[in-house]
């Protein structure tokens, strides 16, 4: 098997660590052209992050701009075909369960079935106390979350009785058109990888190598058809080092991966869809070797 494809998608999340200077004046049009060239070059999916207000003092580390993941996806779903649409992640304390169930199923709905949730914990204070969510329990609180949210997807009448949500006899219309949306849970620590194993369909970490990651993944027992997506276990250049990028994305398949998700340093966005292309010229050619 040679591992699925996706992107961390540029422009939506300016992240210090990896962002270009193109993407500091990219535009909308700039967007859809990268998703429309990843949806036809057959990517699994685009990501996109949550994060309301970040902290001025945090900007350094984390960034500060954040695209809200269902406006974006709302747009890229109208004018892209298949690939897959993963929150990376939302933050459940920041929502009741059937918000979730009915904002997204509304998504999953229009972009015919394309959603995967990625969720997590959350771990900026700041952010839980600037909005009124609670910060203490989250760990407790995100499993119910969780459970309910299974309760609740795919469901128009759904019913749940949890110890921190508990609702029945309600619509929630529309609903997710999948009869099994992807819940991933994502985090950077050995605490998610259980999490997601236990309650959810696969675990997509931050700032884990894919070295720790195969250390974890070790530990815990893993469902069928469970995913684990990763980094590179290095920087891909696929234009001028197919042979190398070959035997990266080997390693990170080896170290656990169903799906790696790259990040490219381009000079240009033209560079950055060439970039694209030439990585799926080496997965295909992996894969008739």
């Amino acid at each position: 098997m040679v591992v699925k494809l996706s992107i961390g998608t540029p422009v939506v999340t300016m992240h210090p660590a990896s962002k270009a200077p193109w993407e500091n004046g990219a535009s909308i049009e700039d967007l859809a052209r990268i998703a429309q060239t990843a949806d036809q070059l057959g990517y699994d999916h685009l990501a996109c992050a949550e994060h309301i207000a970040v902290p001025i003092a945090n900007t350094a580390v984390r960034g500060s701009r954040y695209w809200d993941p269902l406006a974006t996806f709302g747009y890229l779903a109208a004018i892209t075909q298949q690939i897959r649409f993963a929150t990376g992640v939302l933050v459940l304390p920041y929502h009741h369960p059937l918000d979730i169930a009915k904002r997204y199923g509304t998504l999953d709905l229009i972009s015919h079935g394309r959603v995967i949730l990625g969720v997590g914990v959350g771990t900026l204070k700041e952010e839980f106390d600037l909005i009124g969510a609670p910060y203490d329990q989250r760990g407790p609180r995100s499993d119910d979350a969780l459970r309910a949210l299974r309760a609740a997807l795919s469901r128009p009448e759904p019913a749940y009785h949890g110890e921190f949500y508990d609702f029945e006899g309600f619509v929630v219309d529309p609903c997710t058109v999948q009869d099994h949306v992807p819940l991933w849970v994502g985090g950077r620590t050995l605490r998610s990888l259980r999490r997601g194993a236990t309650l959810a369909d696969g675990w997509c970490p931050f700032t884990v190598s894919p070295a720790q990651a195969a250390e974890w993944l070790r530990t815990v027992e893993i469902p069928a058809g469970f995913d684990v997506v990763l980094p590179p276990t290095a920087r891909l250049d696929p234009i001028n080092e197919p042979g190398r990028t070959q035997e990266i994305l080997a390693e990170t398949e080896a170290y656990g991966a169903t799906i790696v998700v790259c990040a490219f340093r381009n000079r240009t966005l033209d560079e950055y869809l060439e970039t694209l292309e030439a990585l799926v010229a080496v997965q295909t050619a992996m894969s008739t070797s």
